[in-house]
């Protein structure tokens, strides 16, 4: 599902501006269940495009032939995914890992950065991918 927001592109130029605009996507309410958000970045950081898969109480998938094909479309210069665990625990699982790192190796053949993977917990702690070394 394609998202746009009104005002005008997001700029997410690091950890702390990503974590910022993810969070607001997490809204209490909608803890029962996974979700992954995808922004797709230009090559000046601006969100030129924001996507919401939907998971199940334990996991979301991460589409990587579905981000690849709208990074190609889009001319993305990277992407920045965030996921919330409605476990409470923001830690990454070890699919979590598998599925970023296979994502990040298919975006080197096109010059596409992964920029960062946010977890989200339902306390509002959150964690970094990249910040942990993971990336």
């Amino acid at each position: 599902m394609r998202y746009q927001r009104v005002e005008s592109p997001a700029l997410l130029n690091g950890h702390e501006a990503a974590r910022r605009f993810f969070s607001s996507c997490f809204r209490q309410e909608d803890q029962a269940a996974e979700r992954l958000w995808v922004a797709h970045l230009d090559q000046s950081a601006q969100c030129i495009q924001l996507d919401r898969f939907e998971g199940e109480a334990a996991s979301v998938g991460l589409p990587v032939r579905s981000i690849m094909a709208d990074a190609v479309r889009l001319g993305s210069a990277g992407v920045v995914l965030a996921h919330n665990h409605p476990s409470g625990d923001a830690r990454p699982s070890k699919h979590d890992c598998q599925a970023t790192r296979a994502l990040s190796q298919a975006g080197e053949a096109i010059d596409l950065t992964v920029l960062d993977h946010l977890i989200f917990a339902g306390d509002g702690e959150c964690r970094s991918m990249r910040r942990m070394g993971l990336l």
